[in-house]
């Protein structure tokens, strides 16, 4: 009788750690989620503000020719990854298509070159700025986040 008690209590205590990994699994695919949409968002938000003074002018240079197509490229991309963000969002899972990555990488770095050649438009020293700042800024969101997920005790706030 003991066995099956035993026996009953361990699979209890794995049935209940599943689900603690599964509902922190969904937690943090749902903030990922919410964390793209943003990205995205904002991206379409940068490029089509951008894209209006170049609009305004009667001939482009080329970094304002530069910064144009690039806006080009990523608005379209990044509307149809908002499309699929909600969509996720709506069915509770992450898209494994390797077509979704790529367009990722594609959108997110076509906006980067986009601003970088808005700024350049402006000054090439704010187009170097952004540039090397944005690196930075890479560096420090990596640091910060493998500090917050990797595993540990929670951090304390101070």
């Amino acid at each position: 009788m003991s066995d099956d008690s035993e026996r009953a209590r361990e699979a209890e205590a794995r049935v209940r750690a599943d689900a603690e990994r599964i509902a922190a699994e969904a937690q943090t695919s749902g903030e990922a989620l919410r964390q793209s949409g943003v990205i995205y968002g904002g991206l379409i938000a940068i490029g089509v503000v951008m894209v209006q003074g170049f609009l305004e002018t009667s001939s482009l240079d080329a970094p304002a020719k530069v910064g144009t197509v690039a806006f080009a490229v990523a608005i379209p991309l990044l509307a149809a990854l908002v499309l699929i963000n909600r969509q996720e969002a709506f069915r509770g899972r992450r898209t494994a298509s390797r077509s979704v990555t790529l367009a990722q990488v594609i959108a997110q770095l076509a906006a980067f070159v986009g601003i970088v050649a808005g700024f350049w438009e402006i000054t090439w020293v704010a187009g170097v700025t952004f540039l090397a700042v944005s690196i930075v800024a890479v560096g420090i969101h990596s640091a910060g986040f493998w500090r917050v997920e990797s595993p540990g005790p929670p951090a304390t706030t101070a």
